[in-house]
């Protein structure tokens, strides 16, 4: 009888225990639910790695608190910051920013802070740092140099024109001697040269960022200018615009760098838009950039 008392005891307590877990469990799910705590980030864990978490969940260490203060600080890293009042310009670049082809000498820069100053804004060119055949492995050592990082950090908006040249230079259609009759292109050999120069003006673009981490950086697209050219026009489009759609996944990561795309602009007005070099903007073609680059500062 003894025996049996204790193995009924012991299953009671049993019983009772496991009922005891079993509402600890289900308050502890329920909290889960209703009350979801962030993990903590390991010590000496890659921020930038990927998380299991959803998207636009920020980590943290389980206080409301502060996870409110972190998500505070996110959101200013996913808008945009207002421009200043007065805006102070320094471009670099190619001969696109330097404006070739323009009568006046103007090019958008110019153009862009004239039309600005007359619409009620205040704005002045600091620096025009661009120089003719710019390639985007030319410039990137250049963001080394003292002179063009003191331009760079002083101003609040950089604009940037690179990869033209990358692309077009690169495959003799820049050349004086070149015989547009004569043109043949070869789209894949085209095509190759977009990966290592697309990954340039990226690195270009971080180096502009880390120069100047409150600049808003205006990247101007790039155009075909030989859409008009029977053999050029399929090969280019599609070089012109793959170049460009990579530049947005890039200017994308940052909300605080603009894409001014041009090619729409170009593609059935190049001989209204281009100067006589077939290349270059003339003084309409650079108007047409200055008026969305001047959209996108409002």
């Amino acid at each position: 009888m003894r025996t049996s008392s204790w193995i009924w005891r012991i299953t009671a307590c049993a019983s009772a225990l496991a009922t005891i877990v079993l509402v600890i469990g289900f308050i502890y799910a329920w909290n889960d639910i209703n009350y979801p705590q962030g993990e903590p980030l390991a010590a000496g864990s890659d921020s930038g790695s990927e998380s299991p978490s959803a998207p636009g969940a920020v980590p943290g260490n389980g206080s409301g608190a502060d996870q409110e203060e972190q998500a505070g600080k996110d959101e200013d890293t996913t808008t945009a910051q207002p421009l200043p009042d007065h805006l102070n310009v320094t471009a670099i670049g190619d001969s696109l920013a330097k404006g070739t082809g323009d009568n006046t000498g103007s090019g958008f820069v110019r153009r862009s802070i004239d039309q600005l100053n007359g619409d009620g804004r205040s704005a002045k060119l600091l620096a025009n740092l661009a120089i003719n055949g710019m390639t985007t492995e030319a410039l990137l050592p250049k963001l080394d140099d003292k002179g063009i990082r003191y331009a760079l950090q002083r101003a609040n908006v950089i604009m940037l024109s690179i990869g033209g040249n990358d692309l077009f230079q690169n495959s003799g259609l820049l050349s004086e001697e070149t015989d547009p009759d004569a043109l043949e292109i070869d789209p894949v050999k085209l095509m190759a040269l977009l990966p290592e120069a697309s990954e340039r003006l990226q690195s270009i673009l971080q180096k502009l960022r880390a120069i100047n981490p409150d600049a808003r950086i205006i990247y101007v697209g790039l155009y075909h200018p030989f859409a008009d050219l029977k053999e050029l026009q399929i090969p280019g489009n599609i070089v012109v615009s793959t170049w460009n759609h990579s530049v947005m996944e890039i200017v994308n990561q940052d909300p605080n760098m603009t894409l001014v795309p041009t090619f729409d602009l170009f593609q059935h007005k190049l001989d209204a838009y281009l100067s006589s070099d077939h290349f270059h903007p003339n003084g309409a073609g650079y108007q047409a950039i200055a008026d969305r680059i001047v959209q996108g500062l409002k």
